[in-house]
């Protein structure tokens, strides 16, 4: 009887011993996290609306949906005859402002959606600092409207105009969930990548993935996707966002990467 609990002994060390191992040689922070804003010196409109240019060109990877016209609605050229989103974000909602209608959009993108377009928006909050966030928000305000964002919203003032904000929130952070059809929603995947032959063909199909592509691969991908590039979608390079790595857990990037290569 001792050698069989024995070997049972054993044998779930080795298995946790494995995982164990598995979880330390999976890179997280393959991909730089943008960098705060400077909050020193005079935060004049200018200085925003230059920085939040840049995030949204660049580390807030706005520019993958928003601009085609297809998965969500244009940003900086008119959308449905309305003008671009400086000149309709204040009446997209009634008695909101377009500062708080914005800062809403981007933190909890699914409480209002734009007719004709589905929730695949995350929380902006998972890759971008709070400073970040207004500093788009100033941006989308240029774009053919009056920048009403100031250094006290920057430096921890109003919250889309009422209330506190001291830092970024809990949704900052990882999520729970480690549901694989979740994580791929939540992160925004299936607005790129067809699954189950649907979906804009933005990124490589899921569909038969891992036939194509072994795990370490798939992972590389997702932790680094400016390293190698899909044949035929080299017009898309650089609209996958580069901060997988800090937005996924260990757990939730092998969960992925262990589904995907399961589509064969």
């Amino acid at each position: 009887m001792w050698q069989t609990n024995l070997k049972v002994i054993m044998l779930g060390a080795l298995v946790i011993g494995f995982y164990t191992y598995v979880a330390h040689i999976i890179p997280q922070l393959q991909s730089e996290v943008p960098a705060p804003l400077d909050l020193s010196g005079d935060l004049s409109p200018e200085v925003l609306v230059a920085a939040g240019d840049a995030l949204f060109s660049g580390a807030g990877a706005c520019t993958a949906c928003h601009g085609l016209g297809t998965r969500a609605p244009n940003i900086r050229s008119d959308h449905a005859g309305e003008g671009s989103i400086g000149q309709r974000c204040g009446s997209r909602k009634p008695g909101m402002d377009c500062k708080s209608y914005l800062y809403e959009s981007l933190t909890d993108p699914s409480v209002h959606l734009v007719d004709g377009f589905t929730a695949i928006m995350p929380d902006a909050r998972r890759q971008l600092s709070d400073d970040q966030i207004w500093a788009i928000v100033a941006y989308l305000q240029s774009l053919g409207g009056e920048v009403t964002v100031t250094a006290a919203d920057v430096g921890g003032g109003t919250q889309a105009g009422t209330t506190q904000q001291t830092g970024p929130p809990a949704a900052a952070s990882f999520s729970a969930s480690t549901d694989p059809t979740e994580l791929l929603t939540q992160n925004a995947c299936l607005g790129c990548h067809p699954m189950d032959g649907a979906g804009p063909p933005i990124g490589p199909s899921f569909d038969g993935m891992g036939s194509r592509l072994s795990a370490d691969r798939i992972r590389r991908g997702i932790l680094d996707p400016g390293a190698e590039v899909a044949e035929g979608f080299e017009q898309f390079a650089g609209i996958m966002p580069p901060t997988f790595g800090q937005s996924l857990s260990a757990q939730q990037l092998e969960i992925i990467v262990q589904v995907l290569a399961g589509r064969r």
